[in-house]
């Protein structure tokens, strides 16, 4: 259970969310572009939440696809009617809320200029949060999921199977099964879920049937996946699944050796890089900004970050530039002197 300390501050917490909530009749919720488990089950969960204690009804969004296989089954679990940005009136709504997001981090589609009423996340604080009337953000926290479950549990408000499944799989899912970046508040909100949630549906989700072009971008990937000391890099290139640079960067760090792994590939315009580590005492999140650079956004955490650079020509020679810089920081940011390539499959 949540300690005197923690469960006080979510009290507090409550309050002040609920008195912002008072007398509101819509809320838009709104996810990353590429929502993970943690982003849909939270934004679920803060549904739930706003509909028990002010009756108000929500919408969710997101600027971009939801391309993994187990988000999108997630999504279909819960019966989810998910927006596209570019289709929402912001001005039908009377609240706005993000969701295991913030504001203008480059990785949702709000517009810079709306300041949301509500943040909720469990990345780095940003300055522009700051500028929020209600902002619970817990640099600490495995999982935006155990916030809301927080959130639920103090409010007196019934987890039902759906959403105590949903919100246990965003909490496996950031933490990797509580083995990355955990609390004992994760932990706790883990062991509580568990028994109410649908283990049968949680393989399903987990176990989700993916197409042949999935295998096609993973054998791309790891055909000119490359060995540079304990750095792994993959190059996806055009690819119609943004998550998958997460995914091949998981799957590389899996390799003996290996320290590091960053992937990259191209979608929409931008490039799109996830970077891995298993080392102690570093930070992705910090070497992911520094890969960024000023032309593109990136956050993430110690383990695991991401970020993505506009492609304003959209020439073969801008990406081509790109790559190259991006790889030049990547090698700079996490101490690879190895520039040395070695083909991971011979």
């Amino acid at each position: 259970m949540m300690g005197a300390r923690s469960q006080a501050g979510t009290e507090d917490k409550i309050r002040r969310i609920s008195a912002i909530l008072n007398g509101k009749s819509t809320m838009l919720i709104v996810m990353q572009d590429y929502p993970d488990p943690d982003a849909i089950a939270s934004a679920a969960g803060l549904r739930a939440f706003a509909n028990a204690v002010a009756g108000v009804q929500c919408s969710l969004a997101h600027g971009g696809s939801v391309g993994r296989a187990e988000n999108r089954a997630l999504s279909r679990y819960l019966d989810l009617r998910l927006h596209a940005m570019t289709e929402v009136d912001l001005n039908r709504f009377n609240a706005i809320a993000l969701v295991d997001t913030q504001p203008v981090t480059g990785n949702n589609s709000l517009p810079a200029d709306i300041v949301p009423d509500i943040v909720i996340d469990h990345h780095p604080i940003r300055r522009a949060t700051r500028r929020s009337p209600f902002t619970d953000v817990r640099g600490k926290y495995g999982a935006t999921s155990t916030i809301i479950y927080e959130y639920l549990t103090e409010a007196g408000i019934p987890i039902d199977v759906d959403l105590a499944t949903a919100l246990l799989y965003g909490i496996r899912s950031d933490t990797q099964d509580l083995g990355r970046e955990t609390t004992q508040a994760d932990i706790d909100a883990f062991l509580a879920l568990y028994p109410r949630a649908n283990k049968r549906m949680l393989s399903r989700i987990e176990h989700e049937r993916v197409p042949d072009a999935y295998y096609q971008a993973l054998s791309k990937a790891l055909a000119g996946a490359e060995i540079h000391g304990n750095a792994l890099l993959a190059d996806l290139g055009p690819t119609d699944n943004p998550d998958m640079t997460g995914e091949v960067a998981d799957l590389l760090l899996r390799r003996e050796g290996t320290g590091w792994a960053l992937c990259h590939g191209v979608h929409e315009g931008k490039l799109l890089f996830s970077i891995r580590t298993g080392e102690a005492g570093v930070d992705a999140g910090k070497a992911a900004r520094r890969i960024a650079g000023r032309k593109g956004t990136a956050g993430g955490h110690n383990a695991f970050a991401a970020g993505q650079i506009p492609l304003t020509k959209g020439t073969r020679r801008e990406l081509t530039d790109v790559v190259r810089s991006i790889t030049t920081r990547f090698f700079r940011s996490v101490g690879v002197s190895d520039k040395q390539a070695v083909k991971l499959v011979r």
